[in-house]
């Protein structure tokens, strides 16, 4: 085919003008056209040896409860690397038969290793309720970060850190996969429709919000917004926390089991649920929640069953809590993560997130998930040793670990860059955390939020970015499950300067039935105003924190 001998040979993407005798190809033909199409090196703004489409083809519309789809091309395809012992970076390109003239780049989460479903929900939002990306008209695409994840022994390709080993593979996750995935998306987006996008947005949940930021701090120019749920922000600092939290539930005696971590979660939440004003089973007022752990204590301050915590229990919980102090001797001097909400309501008794046994060597399949994920990059990435025991690196004294640990966790914190260039070329970004979330704290969020407050100035931020906290959310999970439309707020915002106003959000949680609460900005909190329905958002205003005693 014409068109693949150009795209092949870097020449112009776009088909040559059509004859008055030519018919346009039908979506099967265009789709079809890609397959076996190639992109040289030159036309991606990284360095690799090019990109491959594997495979194409046309996907019918279906209409499957909770999860449409318009009729699409889709592409699977491969950019190589430059070193040849690298994984590829595997990426799918959705692209409707009805574009609507934009693009939509979805982030992973933990180490990735898979590639994200990009014909499917939006973060994760129930399909029957908010309209997948796709089904909007979007061209979509995502990538595995550079590393297929095959570790049967996992619980999840997430937790799968073998492919640090490697040095392209390892700054493939860290960022460079997302810049080129997007360059070969926007080249072959153009080769389909005969032009690029006029808009290109970013969105993603944990890592992929990581992901979603790093986007808009490294190529400002390649992103028109961007949309970071529970962000992993500063992933290598909140990793230096996981190491911390798997030392302490490692110790003898220490793991909470789930019925356990239950009886907390459930004594939080009944001790402060009423602090917001009604008491719904969810804490809202979070900062001010003290809830004491001790008053869970097994008489003899061992473990005599579930009905109780034993000492060391309580320890562990405790440091979980936080917060963690980094004291160095190595860069990390200074450093520091905020601790969790563990007792405040958040969701520790998931078996997703804090599994069902303790930490170990070799690790069980049933361990926490930041447990793996510190294990995982500890043996990979900083150690470069599959044999060594993660457990007997103290994050916050590394020895002679100690200016490895510094090279990735710094590769890994996605706040080194500022957003100035992005803010200046009229980029949105809309932040967003669980006050529940149990793997990645909100608190961290929180401070990173201050940091660009305070280099930017409070009211510049708010010009070009919104950060709101939702009571009751976890790590995309909890006694609240928020429905709400980000992208079409996002869309409103930097395609035609609707800044988002009073927003609202629905509870799609088995228990919520649908009552609905104000989405509140970053310290504030939905407060009842003890005379309305509560199901109704209008009965709550949004309050600003206040000390417990305040």
């Amino acid at each position: 085919m014409a068109w693949r001998f150009a795209l092949a040979a870097g020449l112009a993407l776009a088909p040559a003008p059509l004859t008055a005798q030519a018919r346009p190809p039908s979506a099967a033909q265009a789709c079809e056209a890609l397959s076996g199409a190639a992109l040289p090196s030159s036309r991606i703004g990284l360095p690799t040896r090019g990109a491959t489409v594997l495979d194409a083809r046309l996907v019918e519309a279906s209409e499957a409860p909770g999860r449409r789809a318009p009729q699409y091309c889709r592409v699977l395809g491969a950019i190589r690397p430059v070193d040849r012992r690298a994984p590829d970076i595997r990426f799918e390109l959705d692209l409707p038969t009805s574009w609507n003239g934009k693009a939509f780049m979805e982030g992973g989460g933990g180490f990735d290793g898979a590639i994200p479903d990009t014909a499917g929900p939006l973060l994760d939002l129930p399909g029957g309720r908010v309209a997948p990306p796709l089904m909007r008209g979007y061209a979509t695409f995502g990538s595995d970060s550079g590393h297929q994840a095959e570790n049967p022994d996992l619980p999840t390709p997430a937790v799968d850190g073998a492919f640090a080993l490697n040095d392209e593979a390892l700054a493939n996750y860290a960022g460079d996969a997302i810049k080129k995935t997007r360059d070969v998306a926007i080249a072959l987006i153009a080769r389909r429709y005969g032009r690029p996008p006029a808009r290109t947005y970013f969105a993603g949940s944990s890592n992929g919000g990581r992901e979603a930021l790093v986007a808009v701090q490294r190529w400002p120019r390649d992103f028109d917004g961007a949309i970071a749920a529970f962000p992993f922000w500063k992933a290598g600092t909140n990793a230096l926390a996981f190491g911390a939290i798997r030392r302490a539930l490692a110790a003898p005696g220490a793991y909470p089991n789930p019925a356990k971590r239950l009886l907390v979660e459930t004594a939080a939440v009944r001790a402060c649920d009423r602090l917001d004003g009604l008491s719904d089973g969810v804490v809202a007022n979070v900062e001010a929640c003290r809830f004491d752990p001790l008053t869970l204590r097994c008489a003899s301050g061992f473990d005599t069953g579930d009905a109780c915590l034993s000492d060391a229990q309580i320890e562990a919980l405790r440091v979980y809590a936080g917060p963690f102090v980094f004291p160095g001797p190595t860069r990390l001097q200074g450093r520091g993560y905020p601790g969790y909400a563990v007792l405040a309501g958040a969701e520790i008794a998931d078996e997703g997130q804090l599994g069902t046994h303790a930490p170990g060597l070799p690790p069980p399949r049933g361990a926490p998930l930041a447990a793996l994920y510190w294990d995982q990059l500890v043996r990979y990435a900083i150690a470069r040793d599959p044999a060594f025991d993660p457990g007997s690196l103290d994050p916050a004294h590394p020895g002679r670990l100690g200016p490895r640990l510094d090279r990735v966790t710094d590769m890994l914190d996605a706040d080194d860059r500022g957003l100035g260039p992005f803010r200046d070329r009229g980029g949105k970004l809309i932040v967003y955390h669980g006050l529940a979330d149990p793997l990645v704290s909100h608190r961290a969020t929180e401070a990173a939020w201050q940091v660009l407050e305070r280099t930017m100035g409070a009211a510049a931020v708010r010009e070009f970015a919104r950060f709101y906290v939702i009571p009751g959310y976890g790590h995309g999970a909890g006694a609240f499950l928020p429905i709400w439309d980000p992208l079409g707020v996002l869309e409103a915002w930097a395609e035609h300067d609707l800044a988002p106003g009073d927003l609202t959000m629905t509870d799609g949680s088995a228990v919520g039935h649908g009552r609905r609460r104000p989405l509140c900005e970053h310290r504030h909190w939905p407060r009842y105003d003890g005379t309305g329905d509560p199901a109704k958002a209008e009965s709550f205003r949004c309050q600003a924190d206040t000390p417990a005693d305040g």
